[in-house]
């Protein structure tokens, strides 16, 4: 590779319309959590626009190295309201291509197609469908270990 150098990335493009989580409302509060987002500043923002507001769709989209930040994001507005928002998860890839230029006229440009793991979590105050796969309910976990023998 001392042969390229980097060149220009270019990305599958976020539509909502692509989201595959069933019956997302309009007026749904889009997070799209980046690997430079600070969690402080979307965290406030999301709290800012739910402050007096009892009707809650919020969407957190992270892909590649910001999902975790994204699932984090998530788990935090869920304790903040108290565990009472209903949760659907949807995990998936995003394309992204990555172009590599040649620094020596006799080589040809290299493309190198990658799929980053992307995450979409949608919280909602009101009730959604509980047949949906990742679907949580309020304040609902499911344990690591069930029925677990402490006698170690």
């Amino acid at each position: 590779m001392e042969n390229y150098i980097k060149g220009k990335n270019i990305e599958e493009p976020l539509d909502i319309s692509k989201i595959p989580i069933p019956n997302l409302p309009q007026d749904v509060l889009w997070m799209q959590i980046r690997g430079g987002t600070k969690l402080s500043n979307v965290l406030n923002h999301v709290m800012k626009e739910y402050e007096n507001k009892t009707d809650i769709a919020c969407l957190w989209t992270g892909f590649g190295p910001s999902v975790g930040k994204a699932v984090s994001c998530a788990e935090i507005m869920k304790k903040e309201f108290k565990n009472n928002l209903h949760q659907i998860t949807k995990i998936g890839y995003r394309l992204v291509e990555e172009y590599w230029d040649p620094i020596l006229p006799e080589l040809d440009q290299l493309v190198v197609k990658r799929k980053l793991p992307m995450i979409h979590i949608f919280l909602s105050s009101k009730p959604l469908d509980t047949s949906e796969t990742g679907y949580q309910a309020p304040g609902k976990f499911i344990p690591y270990f069930k029925n677990r023998n402490t006698k170690d």
